[in-house]
């Protein structure tokens, strides 16, 4: 298996890089902040940039954890990878993951700097410190899960073929962990509730919320409300749509990931502002 690191400062630009770098070197895998990653899909592992503290992150990316560091060990034992890039901020820190990975010895280092100019690596920092942005190379699907309730901008990421050709090499996420934030952020369950009831009360089916119930979970958003419909439509359909609908405002809203979304008709109306029956 070849074995390649990848080393550079934190926010000088690795993550952003790590597709491109991997392509050159013909690497079919990545291990970068305690994820292992194949073809933009995240095999194992969980994110360092969930982490609570910039401690904590560190211990996630060292694979302390013996729990999480075996679960990268058994995938990388179950794919068989022809070779992995990892990354890492110092030479140290790629050594002590290819040791507790027992990976071996890299067949060769590759330095942020034999890859980007200075200037590009200083506007990368500068990203970093002004607005706590960190890139992770996977589409923004793949770290719903993980990341539900996060900020998530998804990019895609592109190289030259040709005069004025492109030829998209993959997707790459943007996103904003808790220790990059001065203070904290929340999302209300009333103001989850809030959007969901306009979503419903907007459908000539549906005549109101009766009860909402929800709660953000590691995996998850779950949801559980009550409804009035209105006689006279396929009720089936209907639910269908307000769902679809409403999982898809909440996406858009703030990037939930919805695990568990439950819709209990309890009555009908006749039409939209009539009591029910």
């Amino acid at each position: 298996m070849k074995l390649i690191a990848f080393v550079g400062t934190s926010g000088s630009g690795k993550s952003h890089r790590a597709l491109w770098v991997a392509r050159e070197n013909n690497l079919d895998y990545i291990i970068d902040d305690g994820l292992l990653i194949h073809e933009n899909t995240i095999i194992a592992g969980k994110s360092a940039k969930k982490a609570p503290t910039k401690i904590s992150s560190v211990k996630v990316a060292l694979f302390y954890e013996e729990e999480h560091r075996n679960s990268i060990k058994k995938a990388i034992s179950e794919h068989k990878p022809k070779g992995i890039l990892v990354l890492g901020t110092s030479d140290g820190m790629v050594d002590r993951i290819a040791s507790v990975l027992e990976l071996g010895e890299y067949d060769q280092r590759i330095y942020i700097e034999d890859v980007a100019s200075p200037y590009e690596i200083e506007q990368a920092k500068k990203t970093r410190i002004d607005q706590g942005k960190h890139v992770i190379p996977v589409p923004a699907m793949q770290l719903k899960k993980q990341f539900s309730g996060y900020f998530l901008d998804p990019l895609q990421l592109f190289r030259r073929k040709g005069k004025g050709q492109f030829q998209n090499i993959g997707e790459k996420s943007v996103v904003r962990p808790t220790f990059s934030y001065i203070g904290n952020y929340t999302i209300s369950d009333y103001a989850i509730y809030q959007l969901v009831n306009y979503n419903i009360v907007i459908m000539p089916q549906m005549e109101k919320v009766t009860r909402f119930r929800t709660s953000n979970s590691p995996d998850g958003l779950y949801i559980d409300m009550d409804v009035i419909m209105v006689f006279g439509y396929n009720l089936l359909e209907a639910v269908k749509t307000a769902r679809d609908q409403i999982i898809k405002e909440l996406d858009r809203f703030a990037g939930f990931n919805v695990n568990a979304f439950n819709i209990n008709v309890k009555s009908l109306v006749f039409k939209k502002g009539t009591p029910e029956f």
